[in-house]
């Protein structure tokens, strides 16, 4: 029995008496009648609140046994719950000792398994006389052999997908590109001679005891070859500034007549402050054909130098603004950054004029560069644009021009001995592959012809044949272009009548 319960049925019980009492106090005291009456009331009174407390009573009561049954019930209920709980724990435990008895077995099978797997590679291995690692190379050669055939029918398919996508917009981006940057212009060819009035002229450049051409090469960093031919003197150095400075200073030299150390300190000093201002002048209309403002004075006064620079022939101020006009071409065509394109280009071979420097004029340019505060994604184009994978659209862009303006037919020269190393290396190349017989470069190194033996390759595997050589060539030359590969396989059939 709940002892809140108890204690409102009691608390009831009084609040009736006290309620009794209350209306007998006011009747006594309302009511003035004799006192017979008087007790007579009180008495009915009286009798009226012990009926009424014995009701309250009773319900006090009945409330109470109602709200023990609710109790005892209540609790009836807990323990049932609580024997289901004992049960289901006692469940849980058994199934927890069930699966531990089936993962030991479980492992205790996968040991046996691997060791009976192992003991049938070693009798296996022992049979065939062959290392696991050698069945290995024999099941993936012979499984690469069965899929040559697939492998050279989805290059195809490739292939085909590729140029209905591609092949047309492309051509018509670069055609539309190479024909708004080419100039008219075709590949120099620099050697410095001076002309001079008569052999007497050739003593007083030489001087006394050789003093005059001894101060002239000093000063200008220059070789004299008097005797290369009759009434010329040739001009030879591998920087093409300096070359410029003693062929102008030679000439003046000549045309007054004054030739000695003072004179030719003099002269050639003067012939240095005009190249300086000619080559800032050049690099400043560069920079205004191409649309480039603002930049440092000693990048203009570098790019102008490109004037007396030749690389293969070819003049760099005239490479530069072609490659530069079609870079920003391309970049609009496809939407990239046009401003990082054009500078990409234009400072692509800045490296070029530090002749007195070692190392590449990749190297050279992008040391230049930062040096020069020049942004990290231009730099960036700059170091990669002889790579394979440029890692920016800027540096491919860049790549593609340098190789549309450098490698298009007339634009540069070759030393015969490189191109015709060039040429065996690809042939080289191509016969390195089982089943070519012959190979044959032509079109100046641009198409390489491969012959093939048409018992040892069929159709799928001439395709897979062309694209490995190309991969090959890719990956261990570098030239301007592209170099087309083409397989040929051909049966013959001979019938003899006799």
């Amino acid at each position: 029995m709940d002892i809140a319960s108890i204690l409102f049925a009691f608390i009831s019980f009084g609040v009736g008496a006290f309620i009794v009492y209350f209306l007998l106090s006011k009747k006594l005291s309302n009511q003035k009648v004799s006192t017979d009456e008087a007790k007579a009331k009180a008495q009915e009174i009286k009798l009226e609140a012990q009926e009424e407390a014995l009701k309250i009573k009773e319900q006090a009561e009945n409330y109470v046994r109602k709200k023990t049954k609710e109790v005892d019930e209540k609790e009836r209920k807990v323990e049932i719950e609580k024997t289901k709980l004992e049960v289901k724990k006692q469940e849980l435990e058994s199934q927890k000792k069930i699966n531990n008895e089936l993962k030991a077995n479980y492992e205790k099978k996968q040991e046996d398994l691997d060791k009976a797997i192992n003991q049938q590679i070693e009798k296996l291995e022992n049979i065939a006389k062959l290392s696991k690692g050698e069945a290995k190379n024999i099941i993936l050669g012979n499984v690469e052999k069965k899929l040559e055939h697939e492998i050279g029918r989805r290059i195809v398919e490739a292939e085909e997908k590729i140029k209905s996508d591609v092949d047309e917009k492309a051509k018509e981006l670069l055609v539309e590109a190479m024909q708004h940057g080419a100039n008219d212009y075709v590949a120099e060819y620099t050697v410095s001679n001076v002309e001079i009035p008569s052999e007497d002229v050739k003593g007083r450049i030489i001087g006394k005891e050789g003093r005059n051409i001894r101060a002239f090469e000093e000063q200008t960093g220059v070789n004299l070859d008097l005797d290369e031919a009759p009434n010329t003197v040739r001009i030879s150095s591998f920087d093409a500034i300096r070359r410029e400075v003693a062929r102008i200073s030679l000439q003046r030299l000549i045309k007054d007549g004054r030739i000695h150390p003072a004179r030719i300190e003099e002269v050639v000093a003067k012939t240095k402050a005009e190249i300086d201002k000619i080559t800032l002048k050049e690099g400043e209309a560069l920079c205004h054909k191409v649309g480039v403002y603002n930049l440092p004075s000693d990048i203009v006064q570098n790019l102008g130098k490109y004037k007396y620079r030749y690389s293969y022939g070819q003049n760099m101020i005239q490479h530069t603004l072609e490659e530069t006009q079609i870079g920003v071409k391309i970049a609009k065509e496809i939407g990239v950054n046009v401003t990082t394109t054009k500078l990409a280009c234009l400072l692509h071979d800045i490296g070029k004029v530090f002749t007195d420097k070692e190392g590449s004029h990749i190297e050279l340019g992008a040391e230049y560069l930062r040096k020069m505060r020049v942004r990290e994604d231009i730099i960036k184009a700059v170091e990669e644009h002889h790579e394979d994978h440029p890692s920016s659209i800027e540096g491919a862009i860049v790549q593609i021009a340098d190789t549309i303006s450098g490698g298009r037919p007339g634009a540069r020269y070759e030393d015969y001995e490189k191109y015709a190393k060039r040429m065996k290396d690809l042939e080289s190349t191509a016969t390195s592959f089982e089943a070519v017989t012959k190979a044959f470069a032509i079109s100046a190194g641009r198409e390489l012809r491969v012959i093939v033996d048409a018992e040892k390759s069929d159709d799928e595997s001439a395709i897979k044949l062309a694209n490995d050589i190309a991969d090959k060539i890719q990956k261990n030359y570098s030239y301007p272009g592209t170099v087309k590969v083409t397989v040929i396989r051909e049966t013959r059939a001979v019938g003899v009548a006799k």
